[in-house]
């Protein structure tokens, strides 16, 4: 990748070099490096209490389960459309703890949007948030890592689009673990109980550190504008569709993959050891990160043609269709 648009090289505060990262500039670096904050290495272990929802404490398993992390996507994935986990789910994700597998939350909503999930469900251990820009430890509410989106390089990079496509719709994420999203005129939200801040002018979404902005296009498909986006900038920023009405521009070189390998790394798993589940083209750097990648039913074309197998839908408990099979093999 260029190094004049964003390296992508994480700083470990312990010294260590990870896949990623970024620093938040104003846009004179173009920067993106990723501190990690704790002081320990490699296998930090965060114990969950509550197995059904959220250990990422991997062991050496005693019984047949043969993955040591579980990587699943929330929405569309994990959550049904009522945001809810299924009851057989949750079993089956607190027998494969049971049997010595972590299991780790990766999507592509911040904190702040995230939070009150795992809350809910009592989850409390690491959680990939923001596209892979944010290491979160749920149990202790705080980041562990986080990266930011350089400001310059997606004003350039938006300019770019908007000169092929013409004027986009727009919102931004802010960076920390109380950023706000803020929704510029026009900007079609999906309807839910997700906070967002209306403002006036579109200027103000430069105004503070973002994680990403967001972008629609009056009559361009979500397909549509992320192809355009990648071909017209996809040197400058990255480009992915996440669902429905949901085409990011984020930090250059990060994805899903590059949270899941730093929280992975973490708790001493490899991503041979990993297997995956998603439903979104956001979601094909950790299915090609991981060992076996699983997509659901509901899933997009584009994550399926890649996919190890399909399972069943998130309406239809398919995470806990796959993990019942492995769990039962000899």
């Amino acid at each position: 990748m260029s190094g004049t648009t964003g390296s992508t090289g994480a700083t470990d505060a312990t010294g260590t070099t990870g896949s990623t990262g970024a620093a938040d500039s104003t846009g004179t670096t173009g920067s993106t490096q990723a501190t990690d904050s704790t002081a320990t290495t490699g296998s930090t272990q965060a114990t969950d209490s509550t197995a059904t929802t959220g250990s990422t404490q991997a062991t050496d398993s005693t019984g047949a389960f043969p993955y040591k992390l579980v990587a699943t996507d929330l929405d569309g994935t994990l959550l049904r459309s009522d945001e809810t986990v299924s009851e057989r789910t949750r079993e089956a994700l607190a027998a494969v703890t049971a049997a010595g597998a972590a299991h780790i939350v990766v999507t592509g909503r911040a904190v702040p949007w995230t939070r009150h999930i795992l809350d809910d469900l009592g989850y409390r251990g690491l959680a990939v948030c923001g596209q892979g820009a944010q290491v979160y430890d749920a149990g202790e509410h705080r980041l562990l890592t986080a990266v930011t989106l350089d400001r310059q390089l997606a004003g350039l990079a938006l300019a770019k689009i908007e000169a092929e496509v013409g004027p986009l719709l727009l919102a931004a994420s802010r960076a920390g673990l109380d950023g706000e999203v803020l929704v510029s005129p026009g900007y079609r939200m999906m309807d839910g109980p997700l906070p967002v801040v209306p403002i006036r002018d579109a200027a103000d979404l430069w105004s503070a550190p973002l994680n990403k902005l967001y972008v629609q296009h009056p009559t361009l498909s979500d397909d549509e504008l992320a192809e355009v986006g990648t071909r017209v900038a996809g040197g400058l920023v990255g480009v992915t569709m996440a669902g429905a009405g949901i085409v990011e521009l984020l930090p250059l070189g990060l994805s899903k993959a590059t949270g899941l390998s730093l929280a992975a790394r973490r708790l001493g798993v490899k991503a041979a050891d990993t297997i995956a589940f998603g439903d979104m083209p956001n979601d094909i750097p950790m299915f090609a990160w991981a060992a076996h990648g699983v997509a659901m039913a509901n899933a997009h074309t584009d994550l399926k043609a890649v996919a190890d197998e399909v399972t069943s839908s998130n309406e239809e408990d398919g995470i806990a269709v796959v993990l019942e099979r492995l769990l039962a093999q000899p």
